[in-house]
């Protein structure tokens, strides 16, 4: 069986969104527009990979080349914008035996990786692919170091009475104290979506951390896919602005992406059960099929995310490069840049002194 991997002309998006919207694996962030600004937003070069056999394509692989001087590397999705998974998606197969299936999605895969060897070389790769793409031999097959990485999905198909007796006690309580408050939560608009992040930005730093989301790029994605897409939702009191949370949806899937800052007054339930019950009920009567919580790996955060008796969901994370490489660019991901930057200047010449100091530049 032969695979042909082909780099996708930009000019054809329309095209390359119509082969998203037939694999069953794609998520927003497959489509040709939110690429295009993954790429803006990290300074990359995007290229689109399409696998063929003969004229059927079987898979897309979007993949961002980063350099830095003698440093190149290929992300999937980029760094330091918020987006939880990309990675490849293979289409349907139909009714294909599992042999010819896996065959075909190796050959898939191992064409990639000879082409993004050949055509950028880089010194390190990292992927993060979906809870959709469960097989990861051919990466390790291929000398990956895999990963596994953990979210939380709320099951949307079950009635809402029933959805609501299988949360905790406290979130129970919440919902039917805030009765009143849950018919005030609602759809907000694209400067909400600004407010939203403001608070976000505010309380990481009031904590010592650093939000590194551009605002723009959420803001651009809500400019530019398609209408509720991108979801602010957002309570008010009396005509303040109190809290919000920023969802995405695409297909069956409604994701917690942005938001749920705890509010600064007391209204003596939690605000944000409130609004995370307003936007699993919207769901369900969209026909959605779950609400992925967005991450399930911060020990804290499990501890109110596992409140509303999610099942836990397994992604992976793979990653590529000498040990060097892979060493600083985990330090990188990890934001401890005063440590890097020390590092970049007491370290001469050497390699991963130089990568410490392209990295941190970028």
């Amino acid at each position: 069986m032969t695979i042909k991997i082909t780099e996708f002309d930009p000019g054809r998006r329309d095209e390359w969104d119509r082969y998203v919207e037939q694999s069953c694996q794609a998520s927003l962030f497959h489509q040709y527009d939110a690429l295009e600004l993954q790429a803006k937003y990290s300074n990359a070069k995007l290229h689109l990979l399409v696998g063929f056999k003969t004229e059927e394509p079987v898979g897309l692989f979007p993949l961002f080349e980063i350099r830095k001087g003698p440093i190149k590397t290929a992300f999937s999705p980029p760094p330091n914008i918020g987006v939880p998974y990309l990675g490849p998606v293979m289409f349907d197969a139909g009714n294909i035996k599992r042999r010819k299936f896996e065959r075909r999605r190796n050959r898939f895969i191992e064409g990639c990786t000879e082409w993004v060897n050949s055509e950028i070389g880089p010194n390190y790769t990292h992927v993060r692919v979906g809870d959709y793409y469960t097989d990861m031999r051919t990466f390790q097959w291929g000398g990956c170091d895999v990963s596994p990485k953990y979210t939380y999905n709320v099951d949307l198909t079950r009635g809402e009475d029933d959805l609501l007796m299988s949360f905790s006690r406290s979130a129970r309580r919440n919902v039917r104290d805030g009765a009143e408050i849950i018919p005030k939560i609602e759809e907000g608009n694209r400067d909400d979506i600004r407010t939203i992040l403001t608070l976000v930005k505010d309380r990481y730093e009031e904590q010592d951390m650093q939000f590194d989301v551009p605002p723009q790029f959420v803001l651009d994605l809500y400019d530019s896919l398609p209408d509720g897409q991108v979801r602010p939702y957002v309570f008010r009191y009396n005509g303040s602005f109190v809290s919000g949370i920023v969802v995405l949806q695409y297909g069956r899937t409604i994701y917690r992406w942005l938001g749920g800052v705890r509010p600064e007054h007391d209204f003596g339930v939690d605000i944000n059960d409130l609004l995370d019950w307003r936007i699993m009920r919207d769901g369900m009567q969209r026909g959605m099929a779950r609400y992925d919580l967005v991450g399930a790996n911060n020990r804290r955060l499990n501890q109110y995310k596992s409140k509303y008796n999610p099942d836990l969901v397994t992604f992976y994370q793979i990653e590529h490069g000498a040990l060097p490489v892979r060493t600083v660019a985990h330090l990188y991901k990890n934001q401890l840049g005063p440590r890097l930057e020390s590092l970049a200047h007491a370290g001469g010449n050497s390699l991963p002194a130089r990568l410490v100091s392209g990295l941190l530049h970028r």
